[in-house]
């Protein structure tokens, strides 16, 4: 049968998934009475939740007579380490691009990638739909793009269709017909990608996507680059070195057909399979035939800019919430992350009481936790730390991000003035359409952690930042932190609302009454920049006296809502944020306040020193 491997990839929220829910509908790969759901692709909950797709996963459409593997790729930066293992796989692109928004970083970070694996690009303007579209600038700013990128004669010379993924149309026009449906995409994927280069020798495999499944074990997804497998084969698996990992047998060799993996007899070179069978086999391991020596070529993944320590929660309400509380399960648990996920480094910290995990950005690191959480899993994170490294010559250079923030023009001012106070320099402003500005700039990763929240508030929420991995640079010196100091509780028990209303002119509360404390939990934001030990639980002083001014009506502010993310940007180098499956608290990391108070004056000593 006839095959072609394409990819889709584009920033977030353009329009991806909702494409390949296209595709699926019109190519009739659902049943007349089959149940159809929205963004099928997107199997996960977090990934509905969040309307983002997190993991590459692959689909495949019977097109005439023609096979068309489609993989999904993720549009968010943090998530690029899924986009540059995948393109290994594929042959071809569809890079989709917001007729409005244009192309924004996400999609110069995949389309550089995929132009320097030689893939010939196929440019599909969406939701043309729009009232603010502007197909015509957008064609030229993604030229533009291309040929900034470097990309060849024939790359530069891309079709390019224009349509509405959520409508079902595309057209090779703007005045085209919507008659047609998907078909001219259909056509042109035909057309323009070639089919899959297949190799001569034996049996070879290099390992894409790797899942657990209950009842296969490991299954790992790849593309055939020589020769064929059949369930109960004799293979080995090498390392991108050459070296042995482990030989066994397939059990299973499970081919895509639509939204479902089916059992097949034999799978021939040139088609996306997955495998099971083999316990040691991971991404960027060749599985292959025993008489192979040379392992495929894999693509490099860039290296992770944020690292944050996991520990085990040890606060005296540790294990009330959580099933799975102990060291060794966090430990196991992140290893197997850090095996399926080549983005993300696992590795033991310096004091050996808790593992580092180094990734892409807040977000990513944010999603790992929240799936732990909600499998049960209690721990305490560190505020995210920036990863530095020194350069040749000893100098110490740290990350630096490509922004993009999309503002409307009366919020500019504050924009530039947050985003210059933590050392970021502007590249370019421009008008984006419909009262709105385009800024990008070059800002240091450490300036960036913390800073969505802050940027939602000072435009109303009307912002829209994008942030892309630039480059390593001279290290930009120190970038103000948090100004306000914290109040913490000194007593365990349960908060009483008489205390907190007490307690309103001290700061900002983030319990509510009836909230289980515990000594040295932070339970709200000082209005100065001390931290300041308070105590929630006293109760009114009760006798029997009653008049109307003794019992005034207790008013409380309502308490600020601390959600991971924000958490994880609040907290200072002395705190933690515990997570557990039904909670998020803020925590000092020393609980006693004697402890404190030794460690802040061996800090000082030692600056002193």
């Amino acid at each position: 049968m006839k095959l072609r491997n394409v990819a889709i990839i584009a920033h977030v929220d353009h329009g991806k998934t909702t494409l390949v829910d296209r595709l699926l509908q019109q190519s009739g790969t659902y049943r007349d009475n089959q149940r159809q759901v929205e963004r099928a692709m997107d199997s996960n909950d977090l990934e509905r939740e969040r309307g983002i797709t997190i993991l590459a996963k692959a689909t495949s459409i019977l097109y005439g007579d023609t096979r068309i593997n489609i993989v999904d790729t993720p549009g968010h930066a943090d998530f690029g380490g899924e986009v540059e293992r995948i393109l290994n796989m594929v042959d071809g692109a569809l890079v989709l691009v917001d007729a409005a928004e244009g192309p924004l970083p996400q999609t110069k970070f995949v389309v550089s990638k995929a132009l320097k694996m030689g893939l010939k690009p196929i440019v599909v303007i969406n939701k043309v739909d729009r009232s603010d579209a502007r197909p015509v600038e957008v064609v030229n700013e993604v030229f533009d793009l291309f040929a900034a990128l470097d990309a060849t004669d024939e790359q530069l010379d891309f079709p390019i269709l224009y349509g509405s993924a959520k409508q079902g149309w595309m057209a090779t026009s703007l005045e085209g017909s919507h008659e047609d449906g998907m078909k001219p995409l259909f056509d042109l994927v035909l057309k323009h990608v070639e089919a899959p280069h297949v190799e001569e020798g034996p049996f070879r495999l290099l390992g894409t996507i790797i899942e657990a499944n209950n009842f296969l074990g490991r299954i790992v997804t790849g593309r055939i680059t020589s020769g064929s497998v059949k369930p109960n084969q004799a293979v080995k698996v090498l390392d991108h070195d050459g070296k042995l990992v482990e030989t066994g047998r397939v059990t299973k060799v499970l081919a895509f057909r639509g939204l479902d993996r089916v059992p097949v007899d034999e799978a021939e070179a040139g088609d996306i399979v997955a495998i099971a069978g083999l316990p040691d086999a991971t991404v960027a391991h060749t599985i292959c035939d025993p008489s192979v020596e040379v392992p495929i070529k894999a693509q490099p993944i860039d290296p992770p800019t944020l690292a944050m320590n996991f520990r085990v929660n040890d606060s005296p309400l540790c294990g009330t919430e959580g099933d799975k509380v102990t060291s060794r399960m966090i430990r196991d648990r992140l290893l197997r992350e850090g095996e399926g996920n080549v983005a993300l480094r696992v590795q033991e910290s310096d004091d050996k009481d808790s593992m580092e995990v180094a990734g892409r950005g807040e977000l990513q690191l944010g999603i790992l936790i929240e799936t732990m959480r909600r499998e049960g899993f209690e721990l305490s994170v560190s505020r995210p730390r920036v990863l530095l490294r020194r350069n040749e010559a000893g100098e110490l250079e740290e990350p630096i991000e490509e922004v993009v923030i999309d503002v409307d023009e009366i919020h500019s001012g504050v924009v530039v003035q947050k985003m210059s106070e933590r050392k970021a320099e502007m590249i370019e402003m421009r008008p984006s359409g419909g009262g709105r500005v385009r800024l990008v700039f070059y800002a240091p990763t450490r300036g960036l952690i913390g800073y969505q929240g802050e940027l939602l508030t000072d435009t109303r929420g009307t912002a829209v930042m994008n942030r892309l991995f630039h480059e390593y640079a001279a290290f930009k010196g120190d970038i103000p932190g948090r100004r306000n100091g914290v109040l913490i509780s000194n007593e365990a028990g349960e908060a009483v609302a008489y205390a907190m209303w007490k307690l309103e002119d001290r700061g900002p509360m983030m319990i509510e009454p009836g909230c289980k404390v515990y000594r040295g939990m932070i339970v709200g934001e000082h209005t100065r920049e001390n931290d300041l030990e308070i105590n929630v639980l006293k109760g009114k002083q009760l006798t029997n006296i009653r008049t109307t001014s003794k019992d005034e009506a207790v008013r409380l502010t309502p308490p600020i809502r601390m959600t991971l993310e924000k958490a994880l940007a609040y907290i200072q180098d002395d705190e933690l944020v515990e997570v557990t499956p039904k909670s998020i608290r803020l925590r000092k990391k020393l609980l006693d306040p004697n402890d404190r108070k030794r460690e802040e004056r061996k800090k000082e000593t030692e600056a002193a020193a």
